[in-house]
């Protein structure tokens, strides 16, 4: 009896898993033979493969085709190939894939209320609250924050060339970014730059390590999301989620919930959740007449924390590995550093030698610099979306039904030599002024586009610039007996990219 009862389980769970598995053959897209119970995400839901590695891998499997389909568990998703397809997606038809489509559940991890996870009318009400928050006035009255971290990061970088010179150039600059984060987030001066094992620098790497209980967590939610929803499966470190609540809570207090005058994130919010309710037009619901329903969201305490805690892990991550990355190259490549350097130096003569926001937006060829090691090794490595509504594929003819997702692997379109030649060669001019205009919009996408594209898009790139002109302003970087020409991505990372074994690289003082 016990024999019969472990065979129909086994072959209800195959039925249950493969049902789904002709969806992608029916409307002829191409894709890779499903397993049972996995689909294509063996490797991905165990760990051993990132899924922007995995996209990577099937992008280029498959170059004569629009799209390319997959199957997470028994869930169709559709990898896209073709950037105008992407642009239908991301913007144009963007009513019908407004979801970022993650699938947890706020309530009972309410970290998931942030701008980036939120979805539908919670999503578009915190947009529209939050985006004043990033216009240039706000992003210039930061800037001072800024010059304070990269003074410290000169100080760090003459006790490493002191030590030898030997460095983790990911660890240097995640420091410098995580300093950043916490003046402008938190607005705590925290000291990261001079030591290592600061609160804030150990947070920073927790929100990023993805143990073997994440991972299968994650598998779980891939396969069987219902029995995730119903066991109440969080994947946040319940620790994590309380130390941040915990500080920010703190620091309201100390402000007696009002705007201190800094200028920093934790007063924008202040004064943007002040105005009490978000009212707009709905997303999600229609009136009778087909007109949008008026809905509003509550700016409560665990929502304010939400955004904090976004604004941090974005923030930081991102940052620091772009940065890194170009410090990489310009290693690698000592005449293209020479070159950033002198610009650097005749901007900054101009300003009395300290850094101000004037000062960063005129360092053309240093953006053009960073502007290529997000198009080679772009933090985001995929967009994802889901099919809100029954929708039709203008260029293939075919529908999708509401709840399929979508992937829009950032990293192998920015690395395809139809859009760029010799797209693993690092070359500033492709985003030269007179040519930029030559890049199609929807082939290069470190920070997304459309309605949901980076908010902090701007602050982003000022503050990971004048790190990097802070740096090469002092130093000059090369590659070190540790340092490896290609760098080890770690598997464990869906969406937002992480190297293995950091990135070893000698500073040493510049001679001018």
């Amino acid at each position: 009896m016990f024999i019969i009862l472990v065979v129909i389980l086994l072959l209800f769970i195959y039925f249950y898993t493969t049902q789904n598995f002709d969806y992608w053959s029916k409307r002829n897209i191409k894709y890779d033979t499903p397993l049972p119970l996995f689909g294509n995400h063996l490797k991905c839901g165990l760990g051993m493969k990132s899924l922007i590695a995995v996209s990577c891998e099937l992008y280029n499997k498959y170059p004569n085709e629009k799209v390319v389909g997959y199957f997470r568990g028994r869930t169709p998703e559709l990898i896209i190939r073709d950037p105008d397809i992407a642009r239908a997606i991301l913007n144009v038809d963007f009513a019908s894939f407004y979801p970022r489509g993650f699938g947890r559940d706020p309530t009972k991890e309410p970290l998931l209320k942030n701008l980036f996870h939120a979805d539908g009318d919670s999503w578009k009400l915190l947009r529209q609250r939050l985006t004043p928050a990033f216009t240039t006035s706000k992003l210039k009255n930061m800037f001072p924050l800024i010059v304070k971290c990269a003074e410290k990061l000169e100080h760090m970088g003459k006790e490493i060339i002191a030590g030898g010179g030997e460095c983790d150039v990911r660890d240097f600059m995640a420091r410098f970014t995580t300093e950043f984060i916490g003046a402008c987030g938190f607005g705590i001066e925290m000291d990261t730059i001079n030591n290592e094992n600061s609160v804030f620098r150990n947070l920073g790497k927790q929100m990023f390590h993805r143990s073997i209980k994440n991972v299968s967590k994650d598998l779980l939610w891939a396969i069987f999301p219902e029995v995730g929803k119903m066991l109440g499966v969080y994947i946040f470190d319940k620790k994590l989620e309380t130390i941040i609540s915990s500080i920010v809570l703190k620091i309201f207090e100390q402000r007696n919930y009002k705007p201190s005058g800094r200028n920093d994130f934790i007063d924008i919010l202040l004064e943007l959740s002040a105005k009490g309710k978000v009212k707009g037009e709905s997303l999600e619901y229609r009136n009778s007449d087909g007109s949008p329903k008026e809905v509003e969201l509550e700016i409560d305490l665990e929502c304010l924390i939400a955004q904090v805690f976004v604004f941090f892990a974005a923030g930081f991550e991102t940052s620091s590995s772009a940065t890194s990355f170009a410090l990489h190259e310009l290693a690698y490549n000592i005449d293209l550093q020479r070159k950033i350097q002198a610009e650097i130096d005749a901007v900054l003569l101009k300003y009395d030698n300290k850094l101000c926001y004037d000062a960063v937006n005129e360092m053309t060829l240093l953006e053009m610099a960073f502007k290529e090691s997000l198009r080679i090794l772009p933090p985001l490595g995929v967009l994802n979306r889901v099919c809100a509504a029954k929708y039709t594929i203008p260029q293939l003819g075919i529908s999708l039904d509401p709840g399929v997702k979508i992937i829009i692997p950032i990293q192998a379109i920015q690395n395809d030599e139809r859009y760029f030649e010799n797209p693993q060669v690092f070359n500033p001019e492709r985003f030269a002024n007179e040519k930029i205009d030559e890049v199609h919009k929807y082939i290069f996408l470190p920070f997304g586009e459309g309605p949901r594209a980076c908010i902090g898009a701007r602050l982003g790139q000022m503050q990971s610039i004048a790190g990097l002109a802070a740096v090469l302003h002092k130093f000059t970087v090369e590659p070190s007996e540790k340092s490896t020409r290609t760098i080890k991505m770690n598997p464990r990372l869906n969406v937002v990219q992480g190297v293995l074994n950091g990135i070893p690289l000698r500073l040493k003082l510049r001679e001018k």
